[in-house]
């Protein structure tokens, strides 16, 4: 089956047509050569209002898990925030002031960072970074009208009834239905199983979508196991069950951490089936410790890879080394899109830096739907007024311990 990867990957893009995507930073000189997210030049594209232009200073504040199990993915949405920031207080029109608060992926904890970030002055919201932490802090933003872009919180729910709450990554809903079109189209046949968090909202809103549209396309699920935060060391009977129905192909919408378990148990147990990601399974080559060759072959959705050969993403991914010593992850380029389409966004509805954090929430919101914005991990993302990003992911698949476009 993985014969066919190489070949067939290039189709995802129109197979998932509808899809739309889930330290403090270090600071460094931007490079003069990198281009701004926008397409037109720093100024806001396609649609949106002309003439615009935002001045002043302005207090932009991040929320996401510095320390904890999730780490990974909110120092890289941090530092990649930090990045954009530098770059834009180089241009001399706008300055950023910008602090991020550690939220060790926790929703109570989020809400408290969040409001010492009101306590600091915060006037837009870079954030949270997990799904869980997203859905608590979107209540607080809604109440106080206070505009927040999230990097990578994908669900739904996270959106859901909050008019000033937008999403950088393509929604849950899509990674499922996506992944699931994507399996049926591309390898006919295939036995799937699934294996899934059952209490968190990211897993279990990306599972529940694929096998929904599985039923629709005629995808045959073969086991399901599931696990929770709690059981996430021993998968044993969830492969045993997936092995025993026959099952050739893993569906994961999980997190790196449990996929690195998994992945290691079954190959001590001589199961090898087709493992099948989403955005979640990014970060799990930058694991301490985890032999990478268990990955060898594993494929995952995501709207970034660090080996694209366009200037932007390659002088991305060189500032980010030589700040912080590794590649960059898709949650490195969410952070990094943030900053930029709210940047785009300032310009666009024209604020200044005096105006109160509520003012420019209603200023920005009427202006989202209107713009368009070329970052790195989507060309010409556009914005629904209930919060969805409009763009299309890509498939990578891991070889010799690298994320390799096909």
């Amino acid at each position: 089956m993985m014969k066919k990867f190489f070949g067939i990957l290039l189709a995802l893009a129109m197979v998932l047509s509808l899809a739309a995507c889930g330290g403090n930073g270090g600071s460094g000189t931007p490079a003069n050569d990198t281009p701004p997210a926008s397409t037109d030049n720093n100024q806001p594209s396609g649609d949106a209002p002309s003439g615009g232009s935002a001045s002043g200073t302005f207090k932009l504040g991040g929320v996401g898990p510095l320390t904890g199990d999730a780490a990974i993915y909110g120092n890289a949405a941090m530092n990649g925030a930090q990045i954009a920031v530098d770059e834009i207080n180089a241009l001399g029109g706008i300055q950023i002031e910008f602090k991020a608060e550690d939220d060790v992926a926790d929703g109570e904890t989020s809400v408290n960072a969040y409001n010492t970030l009101m306590d600091w002055g915060m006037q837009v919201l870079v954030g949270p970074v997990t799904t869980g932490a997203a859905i608590a802090v979107s209540a607080e933003v809604y109440n106080d009208r206070v505009f927040a872009l999230t990097p990578s919180a994908s669900s739904t729910d996270v959106i859901s009834g909050k008019d000033n709450m937008f999403q950088v990554c393509f929604t849950d809903p899509n990674q499922g239905v996506g992944s699931a079109d994507y399996i049926s189209q591309n390898m006919p046949g295939a036995k799937v199983g699934i294996i899934y968090r059952n209490d968190d909202a990211y897993s279990q809103g990306i599972r529940d979508t694929f096998v929904a549209e599985a039923g629709k396309v005629g995808l045959e699920i073969v086991s399901e196991g599931t696990f929770t935060k709690d059981t996430q060391s021993d998968f044993s009977v969830q492969l045993t069950a997936a092995q025993s129905s026959g099952a050739d192909l893993i569906f994961l919408p999980t997190y790196y951490q449990p996929n690195a378990v998994i992945l290691n148990q079954a190959k001590g147990m001589g199961y090898a089936p087709t493992f099948f990601g989403v955005d979640g399974m990014d970060g799990i080559l930058a694991m301490p410790g985890f032999d990478t060759s268990l990955a060898e072959g594993v494929m995952l959705l995501t709207p970034f890879s660090a080996d694209a050969d366009d200037q932007r993403t390659q002088s991305f991914v060189a500032k980010y080394n030589e700040l912080h010593g590794e590649t960059p992850n898709q949650f490195a380029a969410d952070g990094y899109d943030a900053v930029y389409i709210i940047y785009e966004a300032l310009q666009a509805a024209g604020c200044s830096g005096d105006m109160s954090a509520e003012e420019i929430c209603e200023a920005i919101v009427a202006v989202m739907p209107t713009i368009t914005v070329d970052g790195l991990t989507g060309q010409g993302m556009t914005w629904a007024e209930s919060g969805e990003v409009s763009k299309a992911p890509m498939a990578v698949v891991i070889k010799d311990g690298v994320y390799v476009t096909p």
